[in-house]
């Protein structure tokens, strides 16, 4: 008989609260998050990993409690007992991945693209930001075309997750990099993550950004935060804002909180039902 060694919680993510499930999932003892596209339904997908507990029943009842509490409600969601084989088992959903003209993304058990100048590891862990997201991939592909031309002297990562934009851009020449999260499991996460991939970079604690400029910023979080910070946000920008974590129906509210504070919008990208905004500052 096969040991039990895991239970796997996979919520559906299209309209999940991620900073929730990623709270709910800390409280719970999770040892480990992932986000994953679905290969057949192309659906995004939350996942957390938890230690069996001495009483099995009671853990399941306490998780299932737990995903009730996530608002809006998932709609699909799965809780499974998984056997000794599950630490190789769910690696085989990842690849490495190619994003924009240059880049690669990829947990290291993945082998890199040797075609793909930039390779970035990136474990799965529990903090958001792997790379497969739409809108993630609009930021990376956002930050690979800005630093096409020249990196940035500095730049700032608000709400940094796993640091995955500001690692990005850190190979990709940027200097002076600063990731911020209100969680400090990201901040841990971001700094580790930079380690690993021979990245200088500060990662603070805070849910405002510093109080200084930044010749680039990127945000990939959802439009609420944007809206609410729109007014320090646009302080903290000497040149160029990367916005993203926003549904297409969201940009023209973004547009004009972020034109009210004296940026220009410069361009929107979409990828499926997201889309990324960049602005820049008046003369």
């Amino acid at each position: 008989m096969q040991n039990v060694t895991c239970i796997e919680l996979k919520v559906d993510g299209d309209l999940l609260d991620e900073e929730a499930f990623l709270a709910m999932a800390e409280g719970l003892q999770a040892i480990g998050c992932a986000e994953e596209t679905d290969i057949d339904t192309g659906a995004e997908v939350r996942i957390a990993w938890f230690d069996v507990a001495a009483d099995e029943k009671a853990q399941m009842t306490q998780l299932q409690a737990a995903v009730a509490t996530l608002n809006p409600a998932p709609e699909q969601w799965s809780i499974e007992v998984l056997n000794d084989d599950w630490a190789t088992a769910w690696q085989k959903n990842w690849v490495a991945m190619p994003v924009g003209k240059t880049l690669c993304v990829r947990p290291s058990f993945c082998e890199a693209i040797p075609e793909r100048e930039v390779d970035i590891i990136l474990e799965p862990g529990m903090a958001f930001g792997t790379g497969t997201h739409p809108t993630t991939f609009l930021c990376l592909e956002a930050i690979e075309h800005y630093c096409a031309n020249q990196a940035p002297t500095s730049l700032l990562d608000m709400g940094s997750g796993s640091g995955l934009l500001a690692i990005a851009a850190g190979k990709l020449g940027a200097l002076d990099i600063h990731a911020v999260d209100f969680d400090p499991l990201s901040v841990s996460a971001s700094a580790e993550n930079a380690e690993v991939n021979g990245v200088k970079l500060t990662a603070t604690l805070g849910d405002t950004p510093p109080a200084r400029q930044f010749e680039l910023v990127v945000a990939n979080i959802l439009a609420g935060p944007l809206l609410e910070m729109a007014e320090p946000l646009s302080k903290a920008v000497a040149s160029n804002l990367i916005l993203s974590g926003l549904l297409t129906t969201q940009v023209d509210g973004i547009i004009q909180a972020y034109e009210a504070q004296g940026l220009r919008h410069h361009s929107t990208q979409n990828k499926e039902e997201w889309s990324v905004v960049e602005f820049k500052r008046l003369a």
